[in-house]
């Protein structure tokens, strides 16, 4: 019970009172959120990455087995929504935003303060969700913005809209001045820090304001069958992947737990973005997020006695 509270109110508080700000503004003042989706894509999400992978050292043989791990998850979870998508007959627009809500979990400011919490500062712990945090924003920014913008524009003009696209080259060069040992000056890096701070309040603010442009329904939509996957089956899925794995310990509570997370922010800041059913991103975020206080909490019980 009291690690229940402890999430409510210093991993689940935060992100709840930056999402209402955003839906109250969004009301008052109705914002431009292509303009605030462009600004993360463009600016703050280029600079975060930078900062995440040119600070992060990584143990090679640790990284091997999280990414091989990854790998093995995302795929399954790719297999599972495709074929819930070809089941209830959705449009390829619509279903490339639903199966991106599966894809697409918050490691970062909900994944990163729950490895924390949950782990007490472990260093290991933290290691590998900073792993998975790194692998899971290269998987959101490469293969959500091509699938989305495949169905738009076909295959070709995607690929050649992604290269143009500065995320790619901000990875680039992280991993350049990082394995090269490379001093960013005192000056660019302090602006790369205040930039990279701003993109998850953007996110959530954003977040915010889609919601305050639909309505809620309580009534059961099919949408919800991709929440459950991403909440309770991506869970199942990973504890499967990680016993076949064999891994044990330390690092597979914390992996079991990183699977847990609710879907992320940046999946509907991506369909904001290029238009993909919003709302629909939005509200699926949202309500992952809430049911999640649920779900997460259950299997950091679990973690403990599976693993």
């Amino acid at each position: 019970m009291i690690a229940f509270i402890t999430i409510l109110i210093d991993v689940l508080l935060p992100i709840f009172l930056l999402i209402i700000i955003g839906f109250t503004v969004q009301k008052r003042f109705q914002m431009n959120l292509g303009a605030l989706a462009k600004l993360n894509i463009y600016v703050f999400i280029p600079a975060f990455i930078f900062a995440k992978f040119y600070k992060t050292t990584l143990n090679l043989r640790m990284f091997g087995y999280i990414v091989t791990f990854f790998l093995l998850y995302i795929l399954a979870l790719y297999l599972i929504a495709q074929v819930t998508s070809l089941f209830l007959h959705h449009d390829k627009a619509k279903a490339t935003t639903l199966n991106n809500s599966v894809l697409f979990f918050n490691s970062g400011n909900y994944g990163a303060p729950v490895n924390d919490m949950v782990f007490k500062g472990d260093p290991v712990a933290m290691s590998v969700q900073v792993i998975v945090l790194t692998l899971q924003n290269l998987f959101t920014f490469t293969y959500g913005i091509f699938a989305i913008q495949s169905v738009q524009v076909g295959k070709l003009r995607a690929l050649l809209g992604y290269l143009k696209m500065p995320i790619l080259y901000a990875l680039v060069l992280a991993v350049v001045f990082n394995y090269g040992h490379l001093p960013v000056p005192d000056f660019a890096w302090t602006t790369i820090k205040y930039l990279s701070g701003a993109m998850i309040p953007i996110a959530l603010l954003l977040l915010g304001g889609q919601i305050a442009q639909f309505k809620f329904s309580f009534k059961w939509s099919s949408a919800y069958i991709y929440i459950i996957i991403r909440l309770i089956i991506g869970p199942v899925v990973a504890a499967l992947i990680i016993k076949i794995l064999g891994f044990n310990g330390m690092i597979a509570q914390a992996l079991f737990i990183a699977s847990a997370m609710p879907t992320s922010v940046n999946s509907s800041v991506i369909a904001q973005e290029y238009d993909n059913y919003p709302e629909l991103a939005a509200q699926l975020v949202f309500l992952s997020t809430l049911l999640s206080t649920l779900t997460v909490v259950i299997v950091i019980y679990l973690s403990n006695i599976i693993f």
